[in-house]
């Protein structure tokens, strides 16, 4: 599993979120709490929106607390929406290419959770993504194949809907031929504007999800896990949720894949 994190709101250095906290993205990344692998060390990533509709993308394979270019990066670098990610791998490659977040257009996205037996059933999950997308197909994990799926579903038209199918579709694979858990998923994305977020799971055992408003940032926090300790104000996505935040507002709906409705 991995831990990740994102902003939308007043531009902030993004230290603020990934280093300084007391519970940090990069202290995430060596005693995560609320996941099975307290240790996150099979790479890094952040993607972070500025002056063009594309975010900027940085990634390595380094353990995020070994990276001193990411110190550096996040001590200079203000963005008012971005997301950070620390990976630990659920069976592929420790490479760059397999490093969240990833991005394609002005869409970013990380993900936390997984399909099971991925393995199985990799070729297929590549064949649901569609043609014209398949040149973004960079690396080997099911968090990506996710995404590319969710663009050819009309992410750009409907996030949630397209969230719903592709997840539908990859979970039918692992329940027909990989194994349970077959979905788990905390996942993250952004068109630039807005930013979206969603828990969903297909057993009882949701990855952990949480979001903060902060009045003196005028800004929410989307996180794995509470930054800080001594703030009880952070608030617990439910499983099955799907959230829009923009601006001081954030909408939460029910979220359940499609094809899998009828055993959820």
């Amino acid at each position: 599993m991995c831990r990740w994190a994102a902003y939308l709101g007043q531009s902030i250095f993004l230290e603020d979120i990934v280093s300084l906290p007391a519970h940090s993205l990069i202290r995430q990344a060596q005693g995560a709490t609320q996941c099975p692998t307290p240790v996150n060390a099979d790479g890094f990533g952040i993607a972070w929106y500025s002056e063009r509709p594309q975010p900027g993308l940085y990634r390595d394979v380094l353990p995020a607390w070994s990276d001193p270019n990411l110190r550096s990066l996040v001590g200079q670098v203000r963005s008012g929406l971005f997301m950070a990610h620390v990976r630990a791998s659920t069976g592929t490659a420790t490479s760059r290419n397999n490093c969240h977040p990833f991005a394609v257009g002005r869409w970013s996205f990380m993900h936390n959770g997984q399909f099971g037996g991925y393995d199985s059933f990799r070729r297929h999950a590549d064949a649901l993504i569609p043609d014209d997308l398949y040149c973004e197909r960079k690396g080997a994990t099911d968090s990506e194949a996710l995404f590319l799926i969710a663009l050819g579903q009309g992410l750009d038209r409907d996030p949630k809907a397209a969230m719903q199918r592709a997840i539908g579709l990859m979970g039918d694979l692992a329940r027909q031929r990989g194994v349970a858990p077959h979905v788990r998923a905390a996942c993250a994305l952004s068109d630039g504007e807005r930013l979206y977020a969603l828990r969903y799971s297909s057993d009882d055992h949701a990855p952990s999800l949480y979001h903060r408003w902060s009045a003196s940032r005028q800004g929410w926090a989307v996180v794995s896990e509470p930054l800080e300790t001594d703030q009880a104000d952070w608030s617990e996505v439910p499983p099955g949720s799907f959230c829009i935040f923009e601006r001081d507002t954030v909408q939460i709906s029910s979220f359940c894949p499609d094809s899998l409705r009828a055993v959820a």
